[in-house]
């Protein structure tokens, strides 16, 4: 199976604690997010996790402890953005400390295992077209060595998330400006060697060397690991996500970062009230375990079908 860790919170930098406990113990509880009283036990055995996939803006935490998983096969999703507190309030202006973090890592595991994410993109008067070009050529130049594939995908503004990003006063992103994005980005990727893909959108930017991405990415995985897998796309995402399925161990609303744009923790209060109810030593990544829970044993095997 894969791990998907996590598109629900960043537990690399608020849980690198709590993680590694897991791997210790060999399992993890995870809450169904759309029914709180069922509660799955997945197990985390080497012999069954065939990948473990990252999801995360800073995993400084975890850099040094890496080699708690000897054993493991995993990857990094690594989210740089240009945005200043007012839509990244976690992190400082600048990331310059953050850049310096995604090099360090490269070097430790290898720039195949890093992958940048410049996800995602909005538009206003601020943070214009001219600002992204002007970002993402300064940033790609800084990762030229440290990563071979950057992953885009623009603005969906869902519902839960409007109320968060009402003071940005957002433009709605046209077609043209997809375009014009596109054409920009490839041309500046090109000049340092970093290869682009959109993460669920559907347009097509075939034009401009830009392919649909999967970011829980089943032929990445059997590269790392030498196997052919046999997996299938996961029917849980959206029509337009190419990802294979995974077991996600993280839980909603539960990040304290406060990125405006973000569906996955798009309530401050409860995210606050999840985060300081986190304990490193639980089974569940925030809260506890109660007499009204169903705990359900996940069926964990790996999906190997042959290797080399």
């Amino acid at each position: 199976m894969i791990i998907s860790a996590s598109r629900r919170t960043d537990i690399p930098n608020h849980y690198p604690d709590w993680f590694f406990n897991r791997i210790r113990e060999g399992y993890v509880l995870v809450r169904n997010p759309f029914n709180m009283h069922q509660v799955s036990k997945v197990s985390l055995s080497p012999d069954a996790v065939d990948c473990i996939v990252f999801w995360t803006k800073n995993p400084a935490g975890m850099i040094k402890r890496l080699d708690e998983l000897a054993g493991y096969h995993y990857y990094f999703q690594f989210t740089l953005n240009p945005y200043g507190e007012d839509v990244e309030p976690g992190f400082p202006p600048g990331k310059e400390d953050i850049i310096k973090t995604f090099m360090e890592l490269s070097e430790k595991v290898g720039p195949e295992k890093v992958i940048w994410r410049y996800d995602p993109i909005l538009i206003s008067e601020k943070y214009s077209i001219n600002y992204h070009m002007h970002h993402f050529g300064e940033t790609a130049m800084k990762l030229k060595n440290s990563t071979g594939k950057c992953i885009i995908s623009f603005i969906d503004l869902y519902r839960k998330i409007e109320k968060n990003v009402k003071s940005l006063d957002l433009r709605t992103i046209t077609e043209e400006n997809k375009l014009e994005i596109a054409a920009g980005f490839s041309r500046i990727a090109g000049e340092f060697g970093i290869g682009i893909e959109t993460c669920a959108e559907d347009i097509d930017l075939s034009g401009f060397g830009i392919g649909h991405g999967k970011c829980i990415d089943a032929k990445l995985i059997e590269e790392l690991t030498d196997c052919k897998l046999d997996v299938r796309k996961d029917k849980n995402q959206r029509r337009e996500c190419g990802c294979a399925e995974s077991i996600d161990i993280g839980m909603y609303n539960t990040c304290p970062s406060g990125c405006r744009y973000c569906y996955a923790n798009y309530s401050g209060k409860a995210s606050g009230r999840n985060f300081k109810s986190h304990d490193p030593y639980s089974d569940l990544l925030c809260g506890a375990v109660t007499n009204w829970n169903r705990i359900i044993d996940r069926s964990a095997k790996s999906l190997k079908a042959s290797c080399r």
